[in-house]
């Protein structure tokens, strides 16, 4: 029974973490005015758990948000630049495809490969963010070659993701409770077993 009971705590103590840190994440985002607020508190969220998911979660929680918001303000922004001018690319790809053309032709493949490369780059790009203290450039680059090297772990996160989407769909109340720290949580848990990956190899 105490067994039980302990495992019980735990189980609710995660969720009330969880639940946290997404509040965190909408509330630091909406204080940096949206635009200067979403890359520095999504960072931020994926610090914290790239911490958890090391073992490393005995820090207050509000504390180290505010800490490595601050830290990583500028340097988030310089890549939310990157990723803002990525996503109004394929958003005109999309209209082009979908608006301005009547049926998709082989002419549109470059373009959906480009839209596909683009979207499972995102995935990336926050993990390797906060795992690697490298600049920007390298950030993306790296980003890029993780995903292209590990075609299984990218198709798992793209299976985890699609189930996610479909819960939050089904239960929208959930999606305000833990729709951002349960992505980052899918995504920086297989990008990690993604670099260690690549560091047993890269040591062989």
């Amino acid at each position: 029974m105490n067994r039980l009971s302990s495992s019980l705590y735990q189980l609710f103590e995660w969720i009330t973490r969880f639940a946290y840190l997404n509040v965190l994440w909408i509330l630091f985002t909406i204080v940096g005015g949206f635009i200067f607020g979403f890359f520095p508190s999504t960072i931020a969220m994926f610090t914290i758990i790239r911490d958890w998911l090391k073992g490393e979660s005995g820090s207050a929680l509000f504390p180290s948000f505010w800490t490595y918001f601050r830290r990583e303000f500028w340097k988030s922004n310089r890549l939310g630049v990157f990723v803002t001018v990525l996503s109004i690319i394929i958003v005109i790809d999309f209209w082009y495809m979908h608006i301005l053309t009547t049926s998709l032709t082989w002419t549109h493949i470059p373009l959906l490969v480009f839209i596909l490369f683009s979207l499972l780059l995102l995935f990336y790009l926050f993990p390797t963010f906060v795992h690697y203290d490298s600049g920007v450039r390298t950030i993306i680059r790296n980003a890029f070659l993780i995903m292209l090297i590990h075609p299984l772990h990218t198709l798992l996160i793209l299976i985890c993701l699609a189930s996610l989407t479909m819960i939050m769909y089904v239960l929208p109340s959930l999606a305000f409770l833990f729709g951002g720290s349960s992505y980052a949580f899918i995504t920086m848990w297989l990008s990690l077993h993604a670099f260690t990956s690549m560091r047993k190899k890269s040591t062989t």
